[in-house]
């Protein structure tokens, strides 16, 4: 189970002990009423999205209330039980706000510079730095999800838990995503990255 951190009352988040920093550093109170329509439109109780994702009940209620702040691994989670790529919940409704420009994970930051629809395909294009000696596991997303980076500079450790390798600057690599993967930057220096994370349609 994943939480999250509260929002204090003067709108701040404060990051509970031993957990990532908030996803969305320039807000995430859109978030939950985009994430309760998704639920609703698939005819899903807070409880079955919660078993779904494999978060608590309480974190699930929290975020769709907005008195949590929600951390990226929580997002890719409830993305991944709907069928979703992540910037479908981060936007809100269709013709809001605006995909947010800045995403953070325990040690990824990510800019969102494009989202691209083809079809039945999504793909999101993001700048990703991590800094030397940091590293973080991501949750599976959906089935069929693949991921895809080029280095620009350090050497990223990138893959599939026990599947991972070792990317210099210039290198690229690709990856099935459906299954938990790790970031690292390995080597002593800053990595510098574009990652496409390619979505196609699930069937719900």
């Amino acid at each position: 189970m994943r939480d999250d951190s509260r929002v204090n009352a003067a709108g701040a988040s404060d990051p509970a002990p031993g957990t990532a920093e908030p996803a969305l550093p320039d807000g995430s109170a859109h978030v939950g009423p985009r994430v309760r329509a998704l639920r609703e439109e698939r005819g899903l109780s807070l409880s079955a999205l919660a078993r779904l994702a494999a978060v608590g009940k309480a974190t699930l209620s929290g975020l769709e209330a907005g008195t949590r702040n929600p951390t990226l691994d929580t997002l890719h989670a409830v993305a991944a039980a709907l069928g979703l790529p992540l910037t479908a919940i981060v936007s809100g409704a269709p013709g809001s706000a605006p995909a947010p420009g800045r995403i953070r994970g325990v040690a990824v930051r990510m800019e969102l510079l494009r989202i691209f629809d083809d079809g039945p395909v999504t793909y999101e294009l993001f700048r990703m730095r991590i800094p030397s000696g940091a590293a973080q596991t991501s949750p599976a997303h959906h089935g069929g999800v693949t991921e895809h980076v080029t280095v620009f500079a350090g050497t990223l450790r990138v893959g599939p838990r026990g599947d991972s390798r070792d990317v210099p600057a210039g290198g690229y690599a690709e990856w099935h995503a459906d299954v938990p993967h790790g970031y690292a930057a390995v080597g002593g220096e800053d990595v510098d990255a574009s990652l496409v994370i390619r979505y196609p349609r699930a069937d719900r």
